[in-house]
């Protein structure tokens, strides 16, 4: 049995797959793009350490962070993973809400081998700049990707210039069937409670020492690695970089969060098939009678 927990960030996806885990012989792969790294732990809001220590969790800090991870890697790995913990006869429970990332691996996608481009010169770019050169080379694409989702832009760039094809074209060419018996569950919650959780949650990261963490990652790496585009560090490496006051930045990181999670429903209700639960309780229950 495969069970997908997803959704928008704050919704308990980890508490709920930690207990479900323990119900139904389970163990828990990690399905979003940044809990991957090593030096990240506040602002991605990993589970805590007395769940890794009970139930078994695949596919958590285990990148450095100046590596670039890619989807087509993540396939990879998850895909080993799957098959590596139904071979011992257990379930699987992937949570996370990098709904891409999640989708590339349990659906056949393909990811071919290209030619490594530079990519300095769109690097560069600001963020504006950067959508206009992916909207000449591939408009269907640039009306999918937001303006700020830098990181997803300028793979759509790459894509192009390793391969001589759009992102676009390559989609409609693959079938995106769904390759494993998976199941999709998605926390049902009213919008403005999960708003205040967000909040909640920033808060709390503030004073458990994001700013600390932050400081030490950009100190030792610069502003330079992928990861740190994620929100709650870009954020407050602009507070160090002297472009924002701290203050600000917080409200930046909820913000952001909140945008975040609104994108999160929208491209996981168009492309997974969810069943929607109200708690873990409901959850189990669900699934018992699936």
């Amino acid at each position: 049995m495969i069970i997908v927990i997803t959704g928008p960030t704050c919704l308990g996806k980890s508490e709920t797959a930690f207990e479900l885990a323990k119900a139904i012989d389970a163990e828990i792969v990690n399905g979003d793009a940044f809990q991957c790294y090593k030096e990240m732990n506040i602002g991605v809001a990993k589970p805590p350490k007395e769940y890794l220590k009970e139930i078994p969790h695949h596919l958590y800090s285990f990148v450095d962070v100046d590596h670039n991870y890619s989807i087509a890697e993540y396939q990879q790995n998850l895909r080993k993973c799957i098959d590596e913990i139904v071979s011992r006869g257990k379930n699987v429970i992937i949570v996370g809400g990098s709904g891409l990332y999640i989708r590339s691996a349990l659906y056949d996608y393909d990811f071919k081998e290209n030619n490594i481009v530079d990519m300095s010169k769109y690097e560069k770019m600001d963020n504006r700049t950067l959508h206009d050169e992916l909207r000449k080379i591939d408009p269907i694409e640039a009306e999918k990707i937001h303006m700020n989702n830098r990181k997803r832009v300028l793979r759509a760039i790459e894509i192009y210039l390793s391969s001589g094809e759009t992102k676009s074209s390559l989609i409609e060419k693959q079938d995106h069937k769904l390759i494993y018996d998976a199941k999709f569950f998605v926390r049902d919650m009213d919008r403005e409670v999960l708003y205040q959780n967000i909040g909640q949650r920033v808060d709390k990261m503030i004073k458990k020492g994001l700013v600390d963490e932050v400081k030490n990652l950009y100190r030792e790496y610069g502003d330079k690695p992928q990861a740190f585009q994620a929100i709650g560090y870009k954020e407050i490496i602009s507070y160090f970089k002297g472009e924002i006051n701290l203050e600000n930045a917080i409200e930046l990181i909820k913000k952001n969060t909140r945008n975040y999670a609104k994108r999160q429903l929208t491209y996981i209700r168009h492309q997974f098939p969810v069943t929607f639960y109200q708690d873990s309780r409901d959850l189990l229950e669900i699934i018992k009678h699936e």
